[in-house]
């Protein structure tokens, strides 16, 4: 059972903090990693949330350390406005990062003092933490590999017992699923995402989750054939009869993502909201 303000030591220098904010988006909450015993990183901070803020300062007191930097996966509210927030508290800390521009879903209070790019190494306690350039769920989506132990911290790229959201224009599904493949070319031993506990058993999660995602996609390319041509609310109803309506509205965001990977592959075509499949010659 993840508890929210608790801090759990679940891998050798890895610790986690659940933050207060659970939902249908994030699970039990969001997860904020410390990495380290003295010398802290602390992973994507959280929301601004003055609890979980707190919280983030009493754990390093409480292991004994002295927090070293911020580093976030990405820029939305629930992953990175703590980082501001741990600025304030400990001035001159540097914050690691990659900005995006705003869509109305994003932290419009990050600031890093440094970028950061596909391949950018961090040290914790001599562990080599690299980065690794995920977009889709985000364009500025950044997983994070330790390379010592083979964890990756996956931020919303991958949420243990649930599907990651693709909100297009800034969520991308073909990016998606090119990123998901590109995390196979590491020697990952653990999944540590940001919603959900640790997953021992990343390579067949990344493979299920590719299976998944092309799985649904051939459900919807299927549905034109009842829906020859529509719109999200005709096509959502036929791809996603499985789901729960009450869910739908948030389907139609990763429909609109499938769609758009389809079109970008000249596999379907749009006029005023309108769908429907190019057919082959």
């Amino acid at each position: 059972m993840m508890q929210a303000g608790v801090l759990e030591t679940i891998l050798p220098g890895i610790h986690r903090l659940v933050a207060p904010n659970p939902s249908v988006l994030t699970g039990p909450g969001t997860n904020t990693y410390l990495l380290g015993n003295k010398s802290i990183t602390v992973l994507d901070p959280g929301p601004d949330i003055p609890e979980h803020v707190e919280a983030i300062v009493a754990a390093i007191k409480d292991l004994g350390g002295e927090i070293e930097r911020v580093v976030t996966t990405h820029t939305h509210p629930d992953h990175s406005p703590g980082a501001a927030e741990l600025q304030l508290r400990f001035p001159g800390v540097p914050v690691i990062g990659a900005s995006i521009a705003d869509d109305g879903h994003q932290d419009p209070r990050f600031a890093p003092t440094s970028g950061l790019g596909h391949g950018d190494c961090f040290t914790v306690e001599g562990n080599i933490v690299r980065a690794i350039h995920t977009p889709g769920h985000v364009a500025n989506h950044y997983c994070f590999i330790d390379e010592a132990n083979g964890c990756v911290f996956t931020g919303d790229h991958i949420m243990q017992g649930s599907t990651v959201v693709i909100i297009p224009p800034a969520g991308d599904m073909a990016d998606y699923v090119d990123s998901l493949r590109l995390l196979l070319d590491y020697p990952m031993r653990y999944l540590a995402p940001g919603h959900g506990s640790l997953i021992d058993t990343p390579h067949a999660e990344v493979e299920r989750l590719v299976t998944h995602r092309l799985g649904r996609e051939a459900t919807i390319l299927a549905a034109f054939n009842e829906v020859v041509k529509g719109d999200l609310d005709d096509l959502v109803a036929v791809a996603y009869r499985d789901v729960d309506v009450s869910i739908h509205p948030i389907a139609k965001l990763s429909l609109l993502a499938h769609l758009l990977k389809l079109e970008k592959e000249s596999r379907a075509i749009q006029h005023e909201g309108q769908w429907e499949l190019i057919k082959e010659h």
